[in-house]
């Protein structure tokens, strides 16, 4: 009797007693396909043999956690995943009030997914093995689901390709140290600061030496983890999907600004304190102190965007 009463508990804390069977057999499909999928990933999910396994999650946590080579740019996947469920979180009331059927084009979806996946493992490119993941678990629900569940996944599936390590974005490291310099160096010399650019090095009167912007000062870092910050905030704070992308997009400016706002000071502090508390402990730190100057133009601009200008044009004509 005692269990009967817990199991009732537990099926009303859950909603399950409001299900019905056609939709509690839809989740246990759902259920058995997510611990397929693992084992999938897990087992077959990785043919490069630089972490010696075969998982796909083994390698990219070892590239979250490489402090060396490229991956050292993506130590921020830690936190992508429980964003994306806390979201899910956050619309669980949306997401299950909607009508379900099962759709027929989220299995195109599913089919081009494992597609994706086997043609990752022939290429040895684990990265398209796990952006085949992340259409899964789009195209999965879409499937037994429909366009209405999928439309409301959009997000939070999409939003775990941020933790993903697509090494192929170095390529604009070179160009954004290049571009840093030019412009650090026209502003120094505009404040008085005789500057000099010499490749991706900058010399100035107290380090004469030159104070060299290497990968790990391009912004790249900087520039993904913005983007990624900037992301979750658009999708929450702004109304229309245009200012969405219009929030999102300033990241990558507002994260550029903030590297050479970075390479600036530190010259600042080299001319006024010598190079080694500007190369040092200002060099270590200030990073910080930019990337949170960053967030809060961030806020302010997200804020600028839903201040309705239009009708604060509409009350001062009318004023006037």
């Amino acid at each position: 009797m005692q269990n009967q009463t817990n199991i009732k508990v537990w099926s009303e804390r859950w909603r399950l007693g409001a299900l019905e069977s056609q939709e509690l057999i839809r989740i246990g499909l759902v259920s058995v396909m997510i611990g397929l999928l693992f084992m999938l990933f897990h087992m077959l999910g990785n043919t490069v043999e630089n972490v010696n396994s075969r998982s796909a999650f083994t390698w990219m946590v070892a590239r979250w956690g490489d402090t060396i080579s490229f991956g050292a740019d993506y130590s921020h996947g830690y936190f992508i995943p429980f964003v994306s469920l806390a979201v899910l979180w956050y619309r669980r009331k949306e997401i299950f009030s909607v009508e379900t059927w099962v759709d027929w084009r989220g299995l195109v979806v599913v089919i081009g997914a494992l597609f994706m996946h086997w043609l990752g493992a022939k290429m040895q490119q684990t990265r398209l093995s796990l952006m085949s993941l992340v259409l899964l678990t789009w195209g999965i629900p879409f499937y037994l689901f429909g366009w209405r569940i999928a439309k409301n996944l959009i997000f939070p599936c999409s939003y775990l390709i941020f933790c993903i390590p697509l090494n192929f974005l170095d390529v604009i490291a070179f160009p954004l140290r290049i571009f840093s310099t030019k412009i650090a160096v026209g502003m120094l010399n505009g404040f008085g600061i005789e500057a000099v650019r010499s490749g991706t090095a900058i010399l100035i009167p107290s380090m004469p030496t030159g104070m060299d912007v290497a990968d790990p000062c391009s912004g790249l870092r900087s520039l993904l983890a913005m983007t990624a910050l900037t992301a979750v905030y658009a999708y929450f704070t702004q109304k229309t999907f245009i200012k969405k992308w219009i929030l999102f997009l300033s990241s990558i400016p507002l994260a550029v600004i903030g590297n050479i706002a970075r390479i600036v000071t530190i010259a600042f502090v080299s001319e006024a304190l010598g190079p080694k508390p500007a190369l040092g402990l200002y060099h270590d730190y200030s990073g910080y102190i930019l990337f949170a100057a960053a967030i809060t133009a961030m806020v302010i601009f997200g804020g600028l965007l839903n201040m309705g200008f239009k009708e604060m044009l509409k009350k001062w004509k009318f004023v006037r």
